[in-house]
């Protein structure tokens, strides 16, 4: 690995360390009763008292310094007075911006006693982004991963967002290749060694159709049926992937 790989890997790990500490720390406040006013705030301190920046705040005018997606928000919900339920499941995704470096992931959290279909609907979606994890290495195409998980999530009888997909992150928040979560083995480009990226699949219990609410941010589904998904940045090797977003209570 030349020397430049093994530096913005090893930046692009601080960061995702960060964020996904993040989230290590929502799972010790979240339950029923508390907003997610609450869990943005405690995102931001956290991320802050690291030496890092929420890099959603104010990203294209986003207002708030995580999305916090809950039941049928498929992705990009704003942090709110908002209570969460008994029953609900939620979905927080953060970004982490230290010495120019972004970590991004997002994970699910189940809000009390949740429904049977609302854990199947979750496992799915981890399942499949793991199964496109494990297969990635040097010279596999970009069509791989979104088969990978479109086979996986259709066979468990759920649907893949098609709207919203992953994308090349380094030292900007969004870069290129964008990364399909559905699509046809050996088709896109070659994935080379070196490249950054993120694999967050969008999973849908119904129809993957969604739609974007007035504030111009929050993603849902058409047919009001749940959405999960999980995420995180991976970088590419000559013989595999390292994660650089992995928990440190939940691995």
């Amino acid at each position: 690995m030349n020397k430049d790989i093994k530096e913005s890997f090893h930046k692009t790990k601080i960061a995702g360390s960060i964020a996904a500490g993040a989230l290590d720390e929502v799972t010790k406040i979240v339950k029923p009763g508390i907003t997610t006013n609450e869990i943005d705030k405690l995102c931001y301190e956290y991320i802050n008292d690291h030496g890092a920046y929420s890099a959603p705040l104010l990203y294209r005018g986003f207002p708030k310094s995580c999305c916090t997606s809950v039941n049928h928000v498929v992705c990009h919900g704003i942090p709110s007075n908002k209570v969460l339920k008994d029953g609900d499941i939620l979905n927080v995704d953060v970004t982490a911006l230290k010495d120019g470096w972004h970590g991004d992931t997002s994970r699910m959290f189940e809000i009390g006693n949740v429904s049977i279909k609302a854990k199947k609907l979750i496992e799915t979606t981890y399942k499949s982004m793991m199964k496109a994890i494990k297969i990635l290495k040097e010279d596999i195409y970009l069509g791989d991963i979104g088969s990978t998980i479109q086979k996986y999530v259709e066979a468990n009888g759920c649907s893949v967002v098609q709207d919203f997909c992953g994308h090349g992150i380094g030292q900007s928040f969004h870069l290129e290749p964008n990364i399909l979560h559905y699509g046809k083995k050996g088709t896109g480009e070659k994935i080379k060694a070196g490249m950054i990226f993120t694999i967050e699949p969008m999973i849908n219990l119904g129809k993957y159709e969604t739609k974007v609410l007035s504030d111009g941010w929050t993603a849902v589904t058409r047919d009001k049926t749940l959405s999960a998904q999980f995420e995180h940045t991976v970088g590419i090797t000559k013989d595999g992937y390292e994660i650089f977003t992995e928990s440190k209570i939940l691995n």
